[in-house]
């Protein structure tokens, strides 16, 4: 009888669980009692975001500013409360007649190789008035594989110095692509780089139409990028993390690992200690995991118990390990974790004193309230706080 009476609780508990979860999910975008460390990524609240940036030739700084700081943009956006997904994806734009019109980088939770495409853009052509602007819109709003979920903050940030040309016929004017972007639940905001009349009054009419906000920065975009004594120490420990990485998986799973890995490499050998210091400290938080280790990696999935080991088929273990005895394949995963778990507490460590010496600098500047960074992340903690995400902090991450 007693039985009874605990598989009855059991099932009421259960039945009023399923009825009232719609009821709290819409009061909160985090599931009841679930500590955000340990959300499944499926059930993560999500952040897609994509840079529409002018690349002809007037934009060199500001195109040196965005390779400085994408990551502090990537952290920023990942310093919600509910730790979410963040993807990003880039479109490139010049004008006819240049060497390319537009160049699309999809949205992906793999930032390191969208850095390293980033990484190769450059200032040229241009010059001669109106660019290609419409059509790099086009592309960001049709061409990205944006979540069709409505509870995603979904938004572009489009960045340049000139308007867009509306004497081409063939194009899909502002206008028209703008209506489609709210339709998407896309909302668009415009950073106009230095002062032109003509590019001003446009650029405000594409974020009025598109529910987004309209800024103005300096020529070089304004952007704050402060080198500190901490940088190259954090560049080294997040290398060394890296190291620690075995991937699994058949041939195509490993085709998408070399994949990363050379973007790994590419973006370490190009980009400043400062940008490797900041990939850190994005890679170091609960949305940057992603980014950190990718798929199918075998110490962090054995260690969160997500895979075991022994159900692995041995020609899907990193090749070094496939002729190991399974004490020998153990020991080695517990050896890297080990490692892996010493080097993560050393980032947190100098990561903690990277932003102790910021907060110090931006004190003794009047705390930065003009530059770019601050102006995203205003519209970033607006427009996202609509959707449910919760931002505490009263200034991005630098």
């Amino acid at each position: 009888m007693k039985t009874k009476v605990i598989t009855l609780a059991l099932f009421l508990f259960t039945a009023a669980t399923v009825i009232a979860y719609p009821i709290i999910k819409e009061r909160s975008n985090t599931p009841i009692d679930t500590p955000v460390a340990v959300l499944p990524e499926a059930d993560k609240p999500k952040i897609e975001v994509v840079f529409v940036l002018d690349t002809t030739g007037s934009m060199s700084g500001l195109i040196g500013a965005a390779k400085e700081k994408i990551w502090s943009i990537a952290s920023t956006m990942a310093s919600a409360q509910s730790a979410p997904e963040i993807k990003m994806g880039l479109v490139a734009y010049r004008d006819r007649g240049d060497a390319y019109v537009t160049k699309v980088v999809d949205l992906s939770s793999d930032l390191d190789s969208m850095y390293a495409t980033l990484m190769d853009f450059k200032a040229q052509g241009g010059g001669d008035g109106p660019e290609s602007v419409n059509q790099a819109l086009d592309d960001a709003v049709n061409k990205m594989s944006w979540s069709q979920d409505q509870d995603t903050y979904k938004v572009v940030f489009m960045v340049g110095d000139a308007p867009p040309h509306m004497d081409y016929q063939d194009d899909v004017k502002y206008p028209v692509t703008v209506k489609v972007a709210q339709s998407k639940g896309i909302l668009i905001n415009t950073i106009q780089c230095g002062l032109d009349g003509n590019t001003k009054n446009q650029w405000q009419q594409i974020a009025q139409l598109g529910g987004g906000d309209y800024f103005q920065v300096e020529q070089a975009g304004s952007a704050v990028a402060v080198v500190t004594p901490y940088d190259k120490r954090l560049a080294e420990i997040s290398k060394e993390i890296e190291d620690t990485r075995l991937y699994f998986g058949d041939k195509a799973a490993k085709a998408k690992q070399r994949i990363k890995t050379a973007a790994t490499d590419k973006l370490r050998s190009m980009a400043s200690e400062s940008a490797l210091a900041r990939r850190a400290e994005f890679n170091a938080s609960d949305s940057g995991k992603t980014n950190m280790y990718g798929k199918n990696e075998l110490v962090d999935s054995i260690s969160s118990g997500a895979v075991d080991l022994e159900e692995i088929d041995a020609d899907q273990l990193p090749e070094p390990m496939q002729a190991m005895s399974p004490a020998a394949q153990k020991s080695l995963i517990e050896e890297k974790a080990g490692e892996r778990q010493r080097l993560e507490q050393e980032l947190k460590i100098a990561s903690k004193e990277r932003n102790d010496y910021l907060k110090k600098e931006a004190e003794k500047a009047g705390g930065y309230k003009d530059s770019l960074d601050a102006k995203i992340y205003s519209a970033v903690r607006e427009q996202a706080g609509k959707k449910g995400f919760v931002y505490e902090s009263d200034a991005p991450a630098y």
